[in-house]
């Protein structure tokens, strides 16, 4: 195998276990926190909402948002170790 292949998959496996890490906050946030721990966290108040409540409205898509930009963020430096950036 060529050096270059090796590089381009492990630079496709880095790519992989750090999209598997953020959709895993994502799933733990909207599906963990919205829906099946509902019930523990209404028992928290936050801004005047159940806490349950706020994670299934609003919670979850500030987190996608914010998981957008660490991915971002992320994926630049990997571009950078594997020399693959564009600048």
């Amino acid at each position: 195998m060529s050096t270059s292949r090796i590089q381009a998959e492990n630079y496709w496996k880095a790519n992989l276990r750090l999209l598997l890490k953020l959709l895993t906050v994502w799933f733990v946030v909207s599906f963990g926190a919205g829906i099946l721990f509902v019930d523990a966290l209404n028992q928290f108040s936050f801004f005047g909402f159940k806490l349950g409540f706020w994670f299934a409205q609003q919670g979850a898509i500030y987190t996608f948002v914010v998981l957008i930009f660490v991915y971002v963020y992320k994926m630049n430096t990997l571009d950078r170790q594997f020399g693959v950036d564009e600048e």
